[in-house]
C-alpha cells in the first residue's frame, strides 16, 4: 500500500516537473519568436517607411547631412539585422545565433555613436528644448534663436519669405545703397517734417540741436508736422516755439526725401522767409538758436546733404532731393533742381 502511493506521488511530481519544462520550452519558443523573427516580419515595413518618412522631412531642412546619413545608416543596421534572424530562422539555426546577430546590429550603432546618433532634445549653447524640426534637422543641433544668431542670412531670408508684397517693398527700399535702386513714386513717408530758413540780409537764422535726431547739429528751427496741421501752419508753430520768433510769407524752395537703412522714412518741407517778428529766446529744452552769416556757415556741424542744396536754395532755386542715411553718414544723393515743388505728399496749407 505504501508502496504503491510512493509510485503516485512520484508519477504526478513528474508530470508536474514535464508540464513544467513543455510549458518553459514553449514559452521560450515564443519569446524567441516573438522578440525577433515575428517581431521583424510585422515592424519591418513600419520601420522602413519611417525611416523614409524621416529621411525626406530631413532634406527640406538646411544643414542637415550628418543626420540624413545617420537615418540612412540606421535603416541599413535594422536591414541587415532584419535579413541574417530571416537567415537564421530559414536554416534552422540555434536560437542564440538571431540574439547574436541582434546584438551585433546594437553594437555597431553603439561603437560608432556619433555617426549614428548625432540627433539631441536639448540646444547645444543655450540648452533650451528643440523642437521636431530641430530634432530630426540641423548638424548644429541648435534652437531656433541661436541657428539665426550663427546663420543670419538665414534668418533675413525666413523674414522676406512671410513677408507681405508691402513689406518687401518697404524693405526693398531699406536694404537700397543707391537713390536710383528706390521706386520713390512708390516710396512714402513714415514721418514728415518742416524746416524755415529766416534770413535777414546775410544772415540766416539757425538753431544747435539739444537732443533728437541730428543732436549736436546745426539746422533751421523744424519740427513734425501734426495730425491734421497744414505743412505751413507746423513751420510757423516749430520757428515760434525754437525760437521765440513769428513768421509769416513762407516760401517753400525744397522738398527733401530721406531713406534711413534702419527703416525710418523722412520727408521734409523747406521753406525760405524775410519776415519774422519778436523777441529770439536764448534756448529752449531742444535747441539753442543764433544768427549766423550766409557765407560763413559751417557745413561741416550740419547733416551731409546740406551742402548739396542748401547753397541752391538759399540762391532763390527749387530743389528736389533724394538722400540715403545709415544713421548719421550719407551714402548716397541725388539732388534736382526744378521749377516747380513736388507736393504728392501731405496736406496742402
Amino acid at each position: 500500500m505504501d508502496y504503491n502511493q510512493t509510485n503516485k506521488a512520484e508519477n504526478r511530481m513528474n508530470n508536474t516537473e514535464n508540464r513544467i519544462n513543455s510549458l518553459f520550452r514553449y514559452s521560450l519558443t515564443c519569446y524567441k519568436e516573438i522578440m525577433l523573427e515575428n517581431f521583424f516580419n510585422e515592424f519591418f515595413s513600419w520601420i522602413m517607411l519611417f525611416v523614409i518618412l524621416l529621411n525626406i522631412s530631413q532634406r527640406k531642412i538646411p544643414h542637415s547631412d550628418s543626420k540624413r546619413k545617420a537615418s540612412l545608416l540606421i535603416a541599413v543596421d535594422f536591414l541587415v539585422v532584419y535579413v541574417l534572424v530571416i537567415l537564421c530562422a530559414t536554416f534552422s539555426l540555434p536560437s542564440w545565433t538571431e540574439w547574436g546577430c541582434l546584438a551585433l546590429g546594437i553594437a555597431i550603432p553603439a561603437i560608432f555613436h556619433k555617426t549614428f546618433w548625432p540627433f539631441r532634445v536639448h540646444c547645444r549653447k543655450c540648452g533650451k528644448r528643440l523642437d521636431f524640426n530641430s530634432m530630426i534637422g540641423g548638424d548644429d543641433n541648435l534652437c531656433k534663436d541661436c541657428y539665426y544668431e550663427k546663420y543670419p542670412e538665414e534668418k533675413k531670408a525666413e523674414e522676406e519669405k512671410n513677408m507681405t508684397p508691402q513689406e518687401k517693398l518697404e524693405r526693398s527700399f531699406q536694404n537700397a545703397d543707391k537713390v536710383d535702386d528706390i521706386d520713390w513714386d512708390r516710396w512714402e513717408p513714415t514721418e514728415t517734417c518742416v524746416l524755415t530758413y529766416v534770413t535777414d540780409g546775410d544772415k540766416v537764422l539757425m538753431i544747435e540741436k539739444k537732443r533728437g535726431l541730428g543732436q549736436g547739429y546745426i539746422n533751421a528751427p523744424g519740427g513734425h508736422i501734426e495730425i491734421e496741421e497744414t505743412k505751413i501752419e507746423a513751420a510757423i508753430r516749430e520757428t515760434k516755439e525754437e525760437t521765440g520768433l513769428d513768421v509769416g510769407d513762407l516760401e517753400e524752395r525744397a522738398v527733401l526725401r530721406f531713406q534711413f537703412k534702419d527703416g525710418l522714412r523722412m520727408l521734409g518741407y523747406v521753406f525760405f522767409t524775410t519776415q519774422y517778428s519778436g523777441t529770439m529766446i536764448e534756448e529752449c529744452e531742444e535747441t539753442k538758436p543764433f544768427w549766423t552769416d550766409i557765407k560763413t556757415l559751417d557745413y561741416s556741424a550740419m547733416w551731409e546733404d546740406d551742402r548739396l542744396w542748401l547753397p541752391l536754395a538759399l540762391e532763390g532755386k527749387k530743389v528736389d532731393g533724394y538722400f540715403i542715411f545709415d544713421d548719421l553718414a550719407m551714402i548716397d544723393s541725388k539732388v534736382v533742381e526744378s521749377e516747380e515743388i513736388e507736393n504728392e505728399y501731405g496736406r496742402e496749407e
